[in-house]
């Protein structure tokens, strides 16, 4: 996969239980030709609290919305996207399995610019599979689409 989006930094984030798959695609990212920030976690420590490092990453997303993505890891990524979608301008899917379709829609229809993967349930080939096809996917411009999204962000604003 030659970089699609050479102007776009890739965050990556999770704590203990993605440590590992967060660590092989931040190789394999950076070997694409990405340029890739990563939040952490930076050792092993089965201790740690995915929040601490997610926040990070979301954070980055959220001050430069149209120049920035992130994949985030936990063990199952419902967590994970938890936070990271209290964040304003920021749309987190979560992929664990099932069909790609998800991923595309995730993209077309909401524009999502971070994706945190389950790594309980998809393997190191799975992951890759699904981040290129996140990373290439447009946004569909469809006004109700944009309409839609908009409203998300004046609900994030309001509370």
């Amino acid at each position: 996969m030659n970089s699609p989006l050479p102007s776009v930094t890739i965050h990556l984030a999770t704590d203990h239980a993605g440590f590992l798959l967060k660590n092989e695609v931040k190789q394999w990212l950076e070997s694409e030709g990405y340029s890739v920030v990563d939040h952490g976690a930076y050792h092993l420590d089965e201790g740690d609290d995915f929040p601490d490092f997610i926040s990070k990453a979301a954070a980055a997303v959220s001050v430069e919305p149209a120049s920035a993505r992130a994949i985030i890891f936990g063990g199952s990524g419902q967590g994970e996207a938890m936070v990271a979608n209290r964040y304003p301008h920021v749309r987190a899917t979560v992929y664990y399995g099932g069909t790609d379709e998800i991923i595309k829609l995730s993209r077309q229809h909401n524009d999502a610019n971070v994706l945190s993967l389950g790594v309980r349930f998809v393997d190191e080939a799975d992951a890759k599979r699904v981040i290129t096809l996140w990373l290439t996917e447009p946004f569909s411009s469809n006004k109700k689409f944009e309409r839609r999204n908009q409203k998300i962000e004046r609900i994030t604003k309001a509370l």
